[in-house]
């Protein structure tokens, strides 16, 4: 039996579709939800699900203890609860397509992983979604390799926790969410933790298992992924410079340029030639860009959102970055401080 555990809090807009989804897999026994101390209207949602959904099991959890990050604690206080041989851990905000649990059982067999987890699709509805979230995956994807994460002789580990299935017996061995209890990328801790003691994992990004609507606001979008950027893409300065060289080199040729124009030391000859080169730089972005959309699924009629999403993703990396080392990250309405984390 599959144990699913959703951590909840402040989720009125998404929980009612993740629980009758997840419930309906008719591998999963038993569907656990934490009710984080919500405000909103997720308890009394929460409630009439209950009466209807025989699997629905709903707990309420106190206080956050010093030391943790909100959505570890309630991940941690639902494996308590489970019964399961496998726990899914999995957010709020998920769909799950029917079949899902089955595909990631027969993927834990197929690929003798005590682990199995799926980076879900990705349901965008706004212009601040499709600048930003594609961009952000593909970045990700450059840096993570699956391959790599699901060879066992290879050091590389990693988990998406939107998705995250792991066997009952391992994940307690390993000590559980208290062993990454402070982290704010504990799936990536989790997936370490597990590989390192030698126990075979598998991540990839399926079509038709799991979607997810990660965030509704460009607010919640923002404060999501400047919480965890800086973190998942190598945690220290020389990353952060090298993937912003890396991610935007058509914004440092604009600024040199016009810091040129500015202070009257570009010649008129040499305009012509260098918005030649701006163009060019352009073109080669737009070509490479959408040869990475292609490569990760998305649909190529997003390359008109380059320019947009790594703008937002190079600002985005550096306020993650200053929040990561020397502010505090804000998540769902509680304050981590740098030092903590």
């Amino acid at each position: 039996m599959v144990s699913a555990i959703i951590p909840a809090r402040n989720e009125e807009a998404s929980i009612g579709r993740a629980v009758e989804s997840v419930s309906a897999q008719p591998e999963v026994g038993e569907v656990i939800i934490v009710n984080d101390q919500s405000t909103d209207r997720t308890g009394a949602i929460l409630a009439e699900l209950a009466a209807r959904v025989p699997k629905l099991k709903v707990l309420d959890v106190g206080d956050l203890p010093s030391g943790w990050v909100g959505k570890n604690y309630a991940a941690s206080m639902g494996a308590v609860a489970a019964s399961g041989d496998w726990l899914l851990f999995t957010d709020a905000d998920t769909y799950h397509y029917p079949g899902s649990t089955r595909r990631a059982l027969a993927d834990a067999v197929d690929h003798n992983a005590v682990l199995v987890s799926y980076s879900p699709e990705q349901e965008m509805e706004t212009f601040w979604e499709r600048a930003m979230i594609p961009f952000v995956y593909c970045r990700l994807a450059a840096r993570f390799s699956f391959a790599r994460i699901n060879d066992p002789r290879q050091p590389d580990a990693a988990a998406n926790g939107q998705y995250l299935m792991v066997l009952r017996d391992i994940y307690q061995a390993i000590g559980g969410h208290a062993a990454v209890a402070g982290k704010v990328l504990e799936d990536v801790a989790l997936a370490r933790l597990v590989k390192q003691k030698g126990y075979g994992i598998y991540f990839t990004a399926p079509i038709g298992v799991v979607s997810t609507r990660m965030y509704r606001s460009f607010g919640a979008m923002w404060q999501g992924w400047t919480k965890n950027l800086y973190p998942l893409m190598g945690g220290n300065f020389k990353s952060l410079v090298f993937e912003l060289v890396e991610v935007f080199p058509i914004l440092e040729a604009g600024l040199l340029f016009l810091a040129l124009l500015y202070f009257g030391r570009v010649r008129p000859s040499l305009l012509a030639p260098m918005a030649g080169l701006m163009i060019g730089l352009l073109l080669c972005g737009l070509a490479r860009y959408a040869a990475v959309l292609h490569r990760n699924l998305y649909p190529i009629r997003y390359i008109q959102y380059y320019l947009s999403g790594a703008a937002l993703y190079s600002a985005a990396l550096i306020v993650s970055w200053w929040k990561n080392t020397r502010g505090e990250v804000v998540w769902k309405g509680r304050a981590y401080p740098a030092k903590s984390l």
